[in-house]
Order: structure tokens, then C-alpha cells, then sequence
């Protein structure tokens, strides 16, 4: 799966928009990034700019984007309604796919070095990134703001974690760090009853409600021995929430901000308002998300659905998508749009590349038939690999949906998941083996003139070829994974079924084998021998057990055809 991570940094300027688009033209300047979101504020003067993008072209944008701010930006003569201390106030990593958060704090301290280094900006860390935990907090950071901090950083407790410790007197200073993704996540209910709406926030919401000696909202309030009112936690962890009433669509909603998605994920926000809800003779009639969402929320919603149906939970990521809208009533106050709402499917329409896994059956047909090399062999055998474990997934759902194996349930649903997972990488392995033959071209095509360019056009072509051979043995890799799912239909899946794992097995086979073509061709065209000998012994090892493993499934399979 691609690498994703999000940077939210607010800079000190929402009202001068020549200077916002030089800043965000700074950020859009580097390969790999999409611009999602820029929120300037004239009375705050802040503008908050959200990008995407790999770990390495966030990290870079982000500076080219403070670097800017820094440029144009004077700290001497802003004033704003929104409490900051530098050009670039503050300026968050947020995991969004497949990223650890290891890794996102390493792309704050990657920032953060080069920020006080090559800028010159005393830089603090902060939240999930912070050195220092009595500083992991924003607001005591930031606290005395711009105008105390030249006394403020003379402390030895507040010398930065990068820079000089001199405040900047044009720039100020710069808050980095690592923090949750937050879903601002409001659940419709069938009230206008903003009363009744903030109970049902009052249950879930982590703060609860303050106990009171009568049991009633009105009553006195118990206090602890320290004279604080005593709380009655709510059902969710970092969940803020409230009741609130919305003249635009005439109901009560319960307002929530998701601080957590992993340990309190969006599925589990919206049962617990409806349980709620429903206790108190109310219905959660849908939710609205307000903003971009992840689209593992979706995903993980969609599989929590699935299962609470009893259902297999291995469907593809669109129907999963489908699913959580529709069982939270995202759609219901207005569209929900995937391509629109989602994180990284707005990244892939901004971004249109000619993909083969997009066309359909007939028009991949002719583009392979045309009379260009690619796509090729390479593309073809990395299909074949998709629709047998396709195959195998096929099965597992037919089993799990199968009258009388209810128990069976998990069991099938974990191999169907399984099988959507293996699709998918050889779906992406199919577009892989084109860019990587279009990248062997592309070496070639290099000039030639001088004897520098010989050894640079030299060295890109065996570069070039070496990742034409690593991406069909990747194909061989991921394939063979799919030999354990379709033994485990062969023995216990539907028996009405096994002929299909059979052509699963045969799919899987021919993937395996025409891939290993792909790979030896490439190996012939390098000089690197010790490359060349290591690929030849892993491509031997793959395909000496793709037909182990093939004859022992179609043993199965013959046998149960009779």
C-alpha cells in the first residue's frame, strides 16, 4: 500500500491572498504532494493549508512552504484575533495511510532540523513528537505568545529542540509535531431538541456529565474533595461532543470531534449515539462528516457492518465504502461523495493517470493487442495472478454465504479478506510492469554525445532493467501467496465450487510461470552478475514450489470433480 501522510501548517497571514498563494505555490511545487484544503481567516489572519503526500515530499513541501512564509511574512507587524508566535505558528504531521507513527515523528524531526538549521527558527516539537512531555501540549508552548517569547526563550527549560535559542524577531518561532487525524462527525437525530440532542452527547462524549446529588441535569452538583464537580464519564474515549441545532436542515444533531479514530474509529461514534438515542425514545436517523476522512474509517465501517450482518467482511473497498455510507446514513442531509470526501480517492481524481486495472475487459484486450510491446507479458501474467485469488476469494464468500455453515462464518470471512488483499497488490502490479518497461525505454532514449552522458545513460539503463526484473518476481511473490487460500477452498470450501478453485490454481499457476519469463529476459539484458545470480536463485526457489503446491490443490480438485 502507498505511503500517506497528511501536514496541516497555519500560517500567520489570512488576509493578504498574493502572499497565501506564493506560500501555497512553494508547497505545490514539489512532485509527490496534493494540495487539499486552503482556509484563510481575515480576523484570525491565520490561513490553514492541508496537503498530502509520500513521507519524503510532504517533509520537503512543508519546508518550502515555512521557508516561504518566513520570507514574506513579518512577525513585527501582524496582529490577528487567533493566538500565534511565528510566521508558520504550528505545523502538524498526521499519519493517513500506512504510515507508523515512528515514521511521522521522524518526518517532524527531519523538519525540524532543517527548519533550525537552514532558517534559522527556533522549532519546538509537540503532541506525539514532543521531547519533552511538559511541552507536548500546544497551548503551554505557545503560551506569551509572539510578543513574550523573546523573554520566554532565554529560560533553559524553553531552549528549543532545534535552532538557535534567540527568538527570531521577523519570523518568531515554529511549533512541529505528530498528532491524531480528527473527524469532526455530527449524528442526525429525529428532534429539533437541542436539550434532548445534548443528552444523547452528554452519554457518549469522554467528558460525560457533571453528577448531580438528585440524579437530574438541574440538580446540585456533587463535588470531589477538592471541591471539583465529580463527572460522569461518558460511553467513548476522545470523543468531545455537544447538541446543537441546525436551522439549514431543521434537526437536533449530536456534534462530535473524533480524536482517536483508532481506539474510538467512526462506526463505534455513531452506534453509540444511536443506542443512546434509542433510550431515550429518539432515532439516529444518518450523520454527516464535515471535512476529508481517511479511507481505512470507511473501510474499517464497512467491515464492521458487514459482520454485525453476519456477512462475509472480503468484498471489495468500494462496496465496503458503500456499505458504511449507507448503514450511517452519510447521504442522508446531502450526497456523500466518495471522490470528493475521501482522502485518498480525492488524490487519485485530482491526479488522472491512464491506469490499465481501469479499463474494462474488452478495451484492456485491445490495448494489449495493439502493436506496441506494452503492455506485455509482464501486465497480462500479473492479471492472471489477481483473478486467481479473485477465484479463491469467490469461493470463501460462496462458503460463508452457504445455508448450514453459519459457524464457518469467520473462518471463510478471513480468507475472503485475504483475497482481497492479494487482488488488489497484483491489480497494482499490473500498471507496475508498464511503468517499469516505459522507465527501460526512457534509459535508452537518454543522450549519448558526450562520454559522461555515455556512462549516465549507461548506468540508468541497468538501473532501469534491474527494477524490470524486481517487479515480475514481486508478481511471482504475492501470487504464490495465494496457493494457501485456494488449498484451504479446495479441502473445505463449498464443493460446488471446486472446479472454480481449480481455475484458480491453473490462473495462479500460469501467473507464476510467465512472470519468471519476464524476470529471466530482464536478467539477460544486466552486467551485474551477483544481482543477476541472487534474482535466478529466487525465481528457481518461487516456481519449484508454485508447482509443488499447484499439483497438491489440483490433486484435491480432481478428486472431488470424480
Amino acid at each position: 500500500m502507498k505511503q500517506l501522510i497528511e501536514c496541516v501548517p497555519n500560517f500567520s497571514e489570512g488576509r493578504d491572498q498574493n502572499v497565501i498563494r506564493q506560500i501555497t505555490d512553494a508547497i505545490q511545487s514539489v512532485d509527490g504532494v496534493s494540495l487539499l484544503d486552503v482556509d484563510p481567516g481575515a480576523s484570525t489572519n491565520r490561513t490553514v493549508v492541508t496537503f498530502v503526500g509520500d513521507l519524503d515530499a510532504t517533509v520537503e513541501a512543508a519546508f518550502r512552504g515555512i521557508k516561504k512564509a518566513a520570507e514574506l511574512i513579518d512577525m513585527r507587524k501582524q496582529k490577528g484575533a487567533h493566538p500565534r508566535m511565528g510566521a508558520t505558528d504550528v505545523c502538524p504531521f498526521i499519519p493517513v495511510s500506512n504510515v507508523s507513527w515512528e515514521e511521522a515523528i521522524e518526518c517532524a524531526k527531519r523538519l525540524g532540523t532543517r527548519v533550525g538549521e537552514e532558517l534559522k527558527i527556533p522549532v519546538y516539537l509537540y503532541e506525539r513528537a514532543a521531547r519533552n512531555k511538559s511541552r507536548a501540549n500546544l497551548a503551554v508552548i505557545r503560551a506569551g505568545e509572539y510578543e513574550g517569547f523573546f523573554e520566554k526563550i532565554k529560560q533553559p527549560e524553553w531552549k528549543p529542540d532545534f535552532g538557535p535559542a534567540v527568538f527570531n524577531e521577523k519570523s518568531g518561532g515554529t511549533v512541529i509535531g505528530v498528532r491524531d487525524f480528527l473527524i469532526a462527525y455530527n449524528v442526525n437525530l429525529n428532534t429539533k431538541s437541542v436539550r434532548r440532542a445534548n443528552a444523547v452527547a452528554f452519554d457518549v462524549r469522554e467528558q460525560g456529565r457533571v453528577k448531580t446529588q438528585d440524579g437530574t441535569p438541574s440538580g446540585k452538583p456533587v463535588l470531589d474533595p477538592n471541591g471539583e464537580p465529580v463527572r460522569i464519564p461518558g460511553m467513548l474515549k476522545h470523543v468531545k461532543g455537544i447538541g446543537w441545532f441546525v436551522k439549514e436542515y431543521g434537526i437536533a444533531q449530536v456534534s462530535m470531534n473524533l480524536t482517536n479514530i483508532e481506539e474510538t474509529p467512526l462506526h463505534a461514534a455513531f452506534d453509540a449515539c444511536a443506542e443512546s438515542a434509542a433510550n431515550r425514545g429518539l432515532r439516529a436517523t444518518g450523520s454527516e462528516i464535515v471535512g476529508m476522512v481517511p479511507k481505512k474509517s470507511l473501510l474499517d465501517a464497512g467491515r464492521y457492518f458487514l459482520k454485525k450482518q453476519r456477512c462475509s467482511e472480503g468484498v471489495a473497498d468500494e462496496e465496503l465504502i458503500d456499505i458504511a455510507i449507507r448503514s450511517m446514513g452519510l447521504s442522508e442531509l446531502k450526497p456523500f461523495v466518495p471522490a470528493e470526501k475521501v482522502i485518498e480517492l480525492k488524490i487519485e481524481s485530482a491526479q488522472p493517470q491512464a491506469s490499465l486495472v481501469k479499463l474494462d475487459v474488452r478495451d484492456f484486450c485491445n490495448e494489449t493487442l495493439r502493436d506496441s510491446p506494452a503492455p506485455g507479458g509482464g501486465s497480462v501474467a500479473a492479471l492472471m495472478g489477481a483473478l486467481g485469488g479473485s477465484l479463491g476469494g469467490m469461493v470463501a464468500n460462496l462458503s460463508a454465504a452457504k445455508r448450514g455453515w453459519d459457524d464457518k462464518l469467520e473462518y471463510f470471512s478471513h480468507w475472503a479478506i485475504k483475497a482481497q488483499q492479494l487482488k488488489d497488490e497484483l491489480l497494482l502490479l499490473v500498471d507496475e510492469d508498464t511503468k517499469a518497461f516505459n522507465k527501460v525505454m526512457d534509459a535508452f532514449a537518454l543522450a549519448k554525445n558526450s562520454p559522461e552522458e555515455k556512462v549516465a545513460r549507461a548506468k540508468a539503463i541497468e538501473e532501469a532493467t534491474k527494477y524490470a526484473a524486481e517487479v515480475p518476481l514481486r508478481v511471482m511473490g504475492t501470487a504464490s501467496k495465494s496457493y494457501q487460500l485456494l488449498s484451504e477452498m479446495a479441502s473445505n470450501g463449498n464443493p460446488a465450487s471446486v472446479s472454480d478453485v481449480g481455475v484458480g490454481a491453473l490462473a495462479t499457476r500460469a501467473c507464476i510461470q510467465g512472470a519468471a519469463m519476464n524476470v529471466r529476459i530482464n536478467l539477460g539484458q544486466l552486467k551485474d552478475a551477483k544481482f543477476r545470480r541472487r534474482l535466478q536463485k529466487r525465481v528457481q526457489k518461487v516456481s519449484e514450489d508454485s508447482d509443488a503446491l499447484f499439483r497438491k490443490i489440483i490433486r484435491v480438485v480432481n478428486r472431488k470433480l470424480g
